[in-house]
């Protein structure tokens, strides 16, 4: 080029970057004007039928009934304290994790700093409590209620009938997929006939089969079976003690936490130990002794932390004690049987992506079958299981609204409900949307906090 002539500069429409943000921004911008055009559409047409928009219809009264209620805290000074307290604990333990992590001392590598980690989040809380106990009021969903407790309790059905799902479904399924590898010929084919069978039945048919052909066929209350001293079984559900709250409840809670840091100092030292010296000492005896030997302790000083309140027939029912209802227990039953299949083969899968050298390794250090599967193949099957068991408590979850079948009034059951009667389908609907959101959102991030911490630490 001769010197002097003017440098050639291509055209700024030709920078690839600049085009790649003009078309996210043209993309954004239509998306955001076909949402406010379709929000005003909707606006002018819920008008138009004379339709209010907005959420004061939650504090109207509903009218209906729900079949199972639990006593819902009320936002008074109690429970708003025990609240903060564990909000704030919960926060004091997260800003600790940070420092510790930064100084490349995880938290938890101590069994002093999680000796402060549960007092924060269990021991501060329940001080709270304790304390405030005689100013914490609880409100119970009656037909005079408002819209916005029913649909609380509907959440609170939800969460329950989930978490029971989700401990049984992974037990399980857990179960079944060692069961899958076992060298028993009848084991092993008892396993695989489980999975194969119940993975290829839709699950609202399994859940209509647990109501229908199994709990609705029981016996009637007078000839109730008898499964364990007060403890019956009918078509009416399963009736069981209930437990009431003493004076010595609170000690024995202490007693336990601290049976529990207990419990888990002496596996750290116990661990140490082994890896300083080589000599094993023993750890789960111990531990079961502080676990049981401290809360006894402490309910034979201080009295009883609570009483049994037994279920009794009288005329065409029982009265007392406390009740499983035939379509919670149908759900349950459904959604744990169903999705622990599916962790069942997540199990052995992940079994399976465990080198065969480990076992044999492990064996020829002289451990047992029992620690062998505890000890070395089921910590690494993890980094494996973890991430497609988040997806399996995800889709139990979503898949509880399957309850409206059999008339359980989980959140959907009741949304719809209230959605007929107010007429606020799009209040109702998005509040729905809304939780379910930030239930899964919820699971996958406790998920993959655990994910990350069983994962190996590349170097």
């Amino acid at each position: 080029m001769a010197e002097g002539a003017p440098i050639s500069r291509s055209a700024i429409w030709r920078n690839a970057q600049v085009r790649a943000v003009f078309y996210q921004a043209v993309v954004l911008a239509g998306a955001v004007g076909a949402g406010f055009v379709i929000f005003q559409n909707t606006l002018t047409n819920l008008r138009q039928r004379g339709i209010s928009s907005g959420f004061g219809f939650l504090r109207n009264e509903a009218g209906f009934g729900i079949a199972e209620v639990v006593p819902i805290p009320r936002l008074e000074g109690g429970f708003l304290a025990f609240m903060a307290a564990a909000l704030g604990g919960l926060l004091v333990v997260i800003l600790l994790a940070w420092v510790a992590g930064r100084r490349r001392r995880p938290l938890w590598s101590s069994g002093w700093g999680m000796a402060a980690s549960l007092a924060l989040l269990l021991l501060l809380p329940g001080a709270v409590l304790y304390v405030t106990h005689g100013t914490i009021r609880t409100e119970t969903y009656t037909e005079q209620s408002t819209y916005g407790t029913a649909l609380i309790v509907g959440l609170i059905n939800t969460v329950l009938v989930s978490l029971v799902s989700c401990v049984l479904a992974t037990v399980l399924g857990l179960l079944i997929g060692i069961a899958r590898l076992s060298s028993n010929f009848l084991v092993r084919r008892f396993a695989t006939l489980y999975v194969e069978v119940v993975r290829n039945i839709p699950l609202l048919l399994q859940i209509v089969f647990w109501y229908f052909a199994v709990i609705q066929t029981l016996p009637s209350v007078r000839q109730s079976i008898v499964v364990a001293p007060n403890v019956f079984l009918n078509n009416r559900g399963v009736y069981l003690p209930r437990p009431e709250a003493e004076a010595g409840l609170a000690p024995m809670l202490l007693a336990l936490f601290l049976a529990v840091i207990a419990a888990m100092l002496w596996t750290r030292h116990a661990r140490a130990e082994r890896d300083r010296t080589g000599r094993q000492l023993p750890v789960v005896l111990p531990a079961l002794g502080m676990l049981i030997g401290l809360p006894a302790l402490s309910g034979l000083v201080l009295g009883a932390p609570f009483t049994l309140a037994h279920p009794e027939l009288r005329g065409f029912n029982f009265q007392g004690g406390m009740v499983l209802t035939p379509e919670y227990t149908a759900l349950v039953l459904g959604l744990s049987v169903f999705h622990g299949s599916y962790i069942a083969e997540i199990v052995r899968s992940g079994i399976e992506a465990v080198s065969k050298g480990q076992r044999e390794a492990a064996q020829a250090l002289g451990l047992r079958g029992g620690h062998v599967m505890r000890l070395v193949i089921l910590p690494q099957a993890l980094r494996v299981i973890i991430p497609p068991q988040t997806s399996q408590y995800l889709s139990l979850t979503k898949n509880s609204s399957l309850g409206v079948a059999i008339a359980y009034p989980e959140l959907v059951s009741v949304a719809g409900t209230t959605l007929n009667q107010s007429g606020q389908a799009i209040e109702v609907i998005g509040i729905t949307m809304a939780v379910y959101l930030t239930i899964s959102l919820l699971i996958s991030m406790g998920m993959n906090w655990y994910n990350a911490r069983v994962q190996l630490v590349q170097r």
